[in-house]
């Protein structure tokens, strides 16, 4: 810990993040998360992208400071992980601009409708797939994706209703090119700071945690 404390602390006062991010994480959430630190003089933010457990496995050994998630992790004697809550959001159905044309309510109408969704693994899919099925609707599965980029991009095509928090497809909200079909309150997506324990923790995280 002492030899990360000095290399964060660079000739010159420089500072080096060091951030994990797992790969099916909003780029809009992270470039916010990260935006006073891109900001600041004198620091440089390196930024690394992965699974969950490839990641959990490189802040164990210190090589991120912080790691973020979409999902909390369990902590133990071993590994005292802290998942710190950043933000919640509800998620929503978007689509292009020709989708608020049609008649759909959420889920009761959602028979055949084809839909783009995160892949099996997301719990913003299995509360998504609990709905559905109470309701007896079987919506069409035209993608499952684990990339929320590329989950962003397929939602883009016109063909498919994906399932996404707001905060993914910002740009195209505000542009217009995409719409908010059907927002679904009852689930929502969380995102987290995961730290470790830590005797020193880095002066600019701490920053960014407590805002």
């Amino acid at each position: 810990e002492l030899v990360d404390v000095m290399q964060n602390r660079q000739r010159g006062g420089r500072q080096v993040l060091r951030v994990g991010a797992v790969a099916t994480l909003s780029r809009n959430f992270q470039l916010e998360f990260l935006k006073p630190a891109l900001h600041r003089p004198g620091v440089e933010v390196v930024i690394r992208s992965g699974a969950l457990r490839e990641l959990l496995a490189a802040l164990h050994a210190h090589e991120i400071d912080v790691l973020l998630s979409n999902q909390a992790v369990r902590r133990d004697a071993e590994r005292p992980w802290h998942s710190h809550l950043l933000a919640e959001q509800p998620v929503s159905l978007v689509g292009v601009p020709a989708w608020k044309k049609k008649k759909l309510r959420f889920p009761a109408d959602f028979r055949d409708v084809p839909v783009i969704l995160p892949s099996m693994e997301s719990n913003t899919r299995a509360a998504f797939d609990r709905l559905t099925a109470a309701a007896g609707a079987r919506p069409r599965i035209m993608a499952e994706v684990d990339d929320m980029a590329m989950l962003r991009l397929l939602a883009r095509e016109g063909e498919g209703l994906a399932l996404v928090p707001p905060v993914v497809v910002q740009d195209e909200l505000s542009s217009g090119s995409l719409v908010e079909r059907c927002s679904i309150p009852q689930i929502s997506e969380r995102f987290y700071a995961i730290t470790g324990q830590r005797r020193f923790m880095h002066p600019l995280l701490k920053t960014l945690l407590t805002r």
